[in-house]
């Protein structure tokens, strides 16, 4: 396609189009582009804006009690008292060392109890049918019996809360273990690698991003239970300042409370991503 220009007598002479791809053309200022990190940033503080303005807009309009339902400057007030009385940093670091154990004795027994299900033959026939049938039994249930076996000291919610991590833990890393690609298994046979080898380089190599998306679940899972691990036998503790503020109508701390849980969970979830980030590096490589 050719294109035509005016001359000086009128005449239009046509040009061929390299001649118009030479001209210069307007140049546009380019978009700004924001990195990853500073997306993810601006996404969290625009999708709090957006919760903080409906909770506002929900607490103007009372539909409950105010006290029911309090406003964000009431629910930070509640949380400020927490702080001058002295029981918030205390509550944060019982919630915090329960939920820690409960999650490392429940990934271990997990990891643990899929490797066995997933490469032994034992452990498929005997022990996978078992937690097959016990995985949906909800781990709230299994309270009364922790307190009949451990009492109501620490041991009985760290107990509970590694049986909320274990599940998890065990369903996706078995299925991580159990779906190494049998080409990966042949070629390390043929490269004379013995069973431990196998274990360790291959089948668990191949499953870590399945056993980190696992404990992810299983951290989310640690900070649920523990407020329900924490509402008997204890005098510290979020789930215990939830309890209490349930039982007096304390609608203000106990949302603060579980706005703390929340931020927790959330915090805990980005340090796990980002201990696990180098060793799942081939991972999105391969991906």
């Amino acid at each position: 396609m050719t294109s035509s220009v005016q001359t000086t007598s009128g005449r239009t002479a046509s040009r061929p189009p390299a001649a118009v791809a030479d001209e210069p053309r307007r140049t546009r200022r380019p978009y700004p582009r924001w990195s990853p990190r500073w997306r993810t940033i601006g996404g969290t503080a625009a999708g709090i804006g957006l919760a903080v303005l409906a909770w506002s807009l929900v607490a103007a309009a009372e539909p409950f009690p105010r006290q029911l339902f309090p406003t964000v400057p009431q629910i930070l007030t509640a949380g400020h008292t927490l702080w001058t009385e002295g029981l918030l940093i205390p509550d944060l670091t019982a919630s915090l060392r329960r939920a820690v154990f409960g999650l490392l004795l429940g990934v271990a027994a997990g990891v643990f109890a899929a490797v066995l299900t997933a490469s032994t033959g034992a452990g498929r026939a005997l022990l996978q049918p078992v937690l097959r049938l016990l995985s949906p039994v909800p781990t709230i249930g299994l309270v009364p019996l922790a307190i009949l076996w451990f009492g109501i000291g620490e041991n009985s919610k760290i107990l509970v809360i590694a049986l909320g991590v274990f599940v998890p833990v065990w369903i996706n890393s078995h299925s991580g273990f159990s779906g190494t690609p049998a080409d990966y298994l042949q070629a390390a046979r043929c490269l004379g690698a013995g069973r431990w080898q196998t274990l360790t380089r291959v089948v668990i190599a191949e499953g870590l991003p399945d056993v980190v998306a696992g404990v992810r679940v299983g951290a989310a899972m640690a900070f649920v239970l523990i407020v329900v691990a924490e509402m008997t036998g204890t005098t510290a503790g979020l789930g215990y300042r939830i309890y209490q503020a349930q039982l007096f109508s304390q609608a203000d701390r106990l949302i603060f409370c579980l706005l703390v849980l929340g931020v927790l969970g959330a915090i805990g979830d980005a340090v796990i991503a980002a201990i696990s980030a180098p060793v799942q590096r081939w991972a999105r490589e391969v991906s």
